[in-house]
């Protein structure tokens, strides 16, 4: 385990020198965006258009393309005439004089993520009075506080998936007793009910953050139906679908307890649950914007069940197995989830080069925008938690050794219940920063 631990540490701590020697793009992958448009933004016109193209750098789909009078009125959208996926036409009813500008925002239909921006015109003499009042309206762009809504709703969705998965990991491979453990059941009762009412949220504030809404939208049964009809909204109600799957898996366990856990056909149905949630919880990611997804899709899979198992697995050693204070019980289950939180985190950090390469592209990008800013924050955090349970690995064993022969006395174990607490703060902060990053723009 030491050598797999120290490959982990020096994977992680080699991270930037791994983005050069990659010979990655020089470029982060971004979000859909507006490359030109006709006429141009600012153009000064003899007459009123009667139309607006809009070009963007990637195809896009009408139902994902608003345009917006500065009024808030909706003007239509339609293919070009001969033109490509990645162009539309937006029929206008533009005055005669005067100053006249739109405002346009575009969903990205593979993450969900919005963009937006606004283009203003001038026909023939300003129309007086106007005083340039209309040009000066900004641009419009997500709501503030349903995007911090939609980072909530993330990391609830993160923390949950980790508990859950995780979870039932740890009680099948580590510890079948806890499926009968009133902690560890109450715990995986929690991620599950936690998982799918943040899973549900997710839709709203998904839909009105995609059409620039603000949180009463979150709420309204339009914003739920005008999602799921697009590539995001599918994904998010099929985690839905696989949530209330995981209700009949987890009904089982509660029922037949340590006997159910071992049988083949419940071991099929986790599993097959198990897949479902993380693939459509990497399926809203940014791993698939790369030039090489089915890799970026490999590798957020064995990322997201790496933290998972280590995340879920720590959750229940914290709050399940420790309290027990049962020193021959920790003396076989910690040395197992030690060997299982080390082949995790190795799986992390290999996946998490692969997904970093493939998002953001450049160590340029890594070092100048938000997006690398947030992603070597998260790889500094993780760093601290690697280098702290790698320091504490062989006072832990020695604690516990000293607690078998003293039969469990309370005071030799409660030190390692402390070592594991601060560790799975900083597991929280960690997640915390990946919700960031998937709400960010890689491009910025």
């Amino acid at each position: 385990m030491t050598s797999t631990v120290r490959r982990a540490l020096l994977l992680l701590l080699l991270t930037p020198l791994l983005y050069v020697l990659a010979g990655a793009p020089q470029t982060a992958f971004a979000h859909t965006e507006l490359v030109s448009s006709s006429p141009k933004d600012g153009a000064e016109l003899e007459k009123a258009p009667g139309h607006l193209t809009l070009t963007f750098d990637e195809a896009v789909d009408l139902a994902d393309v608003r345009v917006l009078t500065m009024g808030g009125d909706r003007l239509p959208v339609s293919r070009t005439p001969g033109g490509g996926a990645d162009a539309v036409r937006v029929a206008l009813a533009a005055p005669k004089h005067g100053e006249f500008a739109v405002m346009w925002s575009v969903v990205n239909a593979e993450d969900g993520h919005a963009s937006s921006g606004r283009i203003a015109l001038t026909i023939g003499a300003p129309a007086a009075g106007t005083g340039g009042d209309e040009a000066a309206t900004s641009a419009p762009g997500p709501s503030p506080a349903v995007r911090k809504g939609l980072v909530a709703a993330r990391w609830a969705g993160y923390l949950t998936l980790s508990l859950f998965v995780g979870g039932l990991a740890f009680v099948v491979l580590l510890w079948p007793r806890g499926a009968d453990e009133r902690r560890s059941r109450a715990l995986l009762v929690f991620a599950w009910t936690a998982g799918l009412l943040a899973t549900v949220a997710s839709i709203g504030l998904q839909g009105a953050y995609s059409t620039l809404g603000g949180l009463r939208d979150a709420l309204r049964p339009a914003t739920y139906a005008d999602l799921l009809a697009t590539e995001p909204g599918v994904v998010l109600a099929a985690r839905a679908l696989v949530w209330v799957l995981a209700a009949v898996v987890l009904g089982s366990l509660l029922q037949g307890g340590a006997g159910t856990s071992r049988s083949p056909g419940w071991r099929v149905g986790a599993l097959a649950v198990t897949f479902g949630l993380l693939r459509t919880t990497g399926m809203t990611g940014h791993s698939s914007e790369g030039a090489e997804p089915t890799w970026g899709a490999v590798a957020d899979f064995v990322h997201l069940l790496g933290a998972s198992l280590w995340i879920g697995g720590l959750a229940v050693l914290t709050l399940a197995v420790l309290p027990r204070r049962r020193a021959r019980e920790l003396a076989v289950v910690v040395p197992g989830y030690s060997r299982l939180a080390a082949v995790s985190v190795t799986g992390i950090v290999g996946a998490g080069l692969v997904l970093a390469w493939q998002v953001v592209g450049s160590y340029d990008a890594l070092l100048h925008t938000s997006y690398g800013h947030l992603l070597l924050l998260k790889t500094g955090v993780l760093g601290v938690v690697l280098l702290a349970a790698f320091a504490s690995r062989q006072w832990v064993r020695t604690r516990l050794d000293l607690a078998v022969l003293l039969r469990g006395d309370a005071a030799t174990v409660r030190p390692f219940g402390y070592s594991v607490a601060v560790e799975t703060g900083l597991v929280l902060v960690v997640l915390a920063v990946t919700s960031l990053l998937v709400t960010a723009d890689p491009g910025r």
